[in-house]
């Protein structure tokens, strides 16, 4: 990664650690996720508010680390409006991204913000406190996890 895109990626992740957006509980949800990283203890609770097939607002809680927090705060904001297909692919291209192998180039087009977390990748033991938020987004549109969804 190159100097410029880690001090990014360390501005962003500290901005989002420090000032959450969407962050609490969304009066009026009708989808909740819990989400639990049992390797460091990153705990998670999603709300959706899914109207005509799309999130027209979304929230969530956290206790954990700087990089879960930060990662589901970024997410939120890219995934308002989108429909649940579309968070789908968000989501496979988030992850590949994520665990792209050392030394290849991860696809970075059309992420936005997003790109940020390819930064993750130099902390492999950290990749699963970034997908945990996308992991019970993705757990609360299916609508079908009853216990709290687990990044093992």
């Amino acid at each position: 990664m190159s100097s410029e895109l880690s001090d990014l990626y360390q501005e962003v992740i500290l901005d989002h650690n420090r000032r959450p957006r969407n962050y609490g509980k969304l009066e009026g949800a009708n989808r909740e996720q819990e989400g639990l990283n049992p390797l460091c203890g990153d705990h998670m609770v999603i709300y959706l508010k899914l109207d005509d097939d799309k999130i027209e607002n979304v929230g969530f809680e956290a206790q954990g680390c700087a990089i879960s927090k930060a990662s589901a705060s970024i997410m939120t904001d890219a995934v308002k409006g989108k429909t649940p297909e579309e968070v789908e692919d968000l989501f496979q291209r988030v992850h590949a991204m994520l665990t792209a192998p050392q030394g290849t180039e991860p696809d970075l087009e059309g992420l936005g913000k997003l790109a940020v977390l390819s930064g993750v990748r130099d902390y492999p033991s950290r990749i699963k406190c970034a997908s945990l938020g996308w992991h019970a987004l993705r757990a609360a549109l299916k609508h079908d996890a009853e216990a709290p969804v687990s990044t093992e």
